[in-house]
């Protein structure tokens, strides 16, 4: 399988990194295109891939193109993309907001929309993949793999690709912010910031971590850690009256929307 990058950014560099590591694909047969210099050089340099400023060129060889540009620059560089495919490639598009349908554009090409989110940067990615009207099982299956080397790799339908995004896509931000109030109130309280961020960072990966080996739902292992009148009580009781948890879900639906409105245009 030669797959061929259409854009050096991060969350691209996330998937060969992992696909390399991983072996799933050999460097020999990945080819990442841009048109940074200093991207392609590290490219080349730091995994060993094939590197290109030519898309087309880059393309005409690829059986899986990955589309891993930004929205706004997809309208000026898959013209000669797709003119340049081969008739049985599979597009696989990490882009957020573009449908299969408007990347297939009338066409029988073979796409399978994927919204990964930032954690695919450090092996811990949460992934929804959806197929676009003319994928098949096999082409969900490589990109299964292709994601799956990152992190966890879901498959959804396309019409469900815009709750992925608002949960997982941007659910990393949410739990920065909820982090980066921690660490506010506890420099407040006089922790000194180097414990706070550790012990801060270590409660959120071992809450997660608690959660996935025990199966428990969230509001089992909430209960159990919530004794009546202590102080995680305390806590809890004055979130419920400020209504967080309806906050989060109002912003959840917020980002739901928004994700509609991008692929709607």
């Amino acid at each position: 399988m030669k797959l061929t990058f259409i854009g050096a950014g991060n969350m691209a560099e996330a998937i060969v990194a992992g696909i390399v590591k991983q072996q799933v694909v050999a460097a020999g047969d990945v080819c990442v295109t841009d048109i940074s210099p200093e991207r392609l050089e590290h490219f080349s340099g730091k995994y060993g891939v094939a590197t290109s400023a030519d898309n087309p060129s880059a393309v005409a060889a690829a059986d899986v193109v990955v589309l891993s540009v930004k929205p706004q620059i997809f309208p000026s560089v898959w013209p000669d993309i797709e003119g340049a495919l081969q008739s049985d490639a599979l597009v696989v598009s990490i882009m957020a907001g573009i449908p299969s349908a408007k990347i297939a554009g009338g066409k029988s090409i073979r796409v399978v929309r994927v919204m990964p989110n930032t954690p695919s940067l450090v092996g811990m990615g949460a992934a929804g993949i959806a197929a676009g009207e003319f994928a098949t099982e096999a082409d969900l299956q490589v990109a299964e793999q292709l994601l799956g080397a990152v992190g966890v790799a879901k498959i959804v339908k396309e019409e469900e690709i815009d709750a992925v995004t608002a949960l997982s896509g941007s659910g990393p931000a949410y739990v920065f912010y909820l982090i980066e109030n921690m660490l506010e109130a506890a420099e407040q309280m006089g922790l000194e910031k180097g414990v706070s961020r550790e012990l801060a960072l270590a409660t959120v990966m071992g809450a997660a971590q608690l959660m996935l080996e025990t199966g428990e739902e969230a509001v089992a292992l909430r209960n159990k850690v919530t004794s009546k009148g202590g102080t995680t009580a305390a806590a809890i009781n004055t979130m419920m009256e400020r209504d967080v948890g309806d906050s989060i879900v109002a912003a959840m639906f917020a980002a739901q929307a928004r994700s509609k409105e991008l692929a709607n245009g």
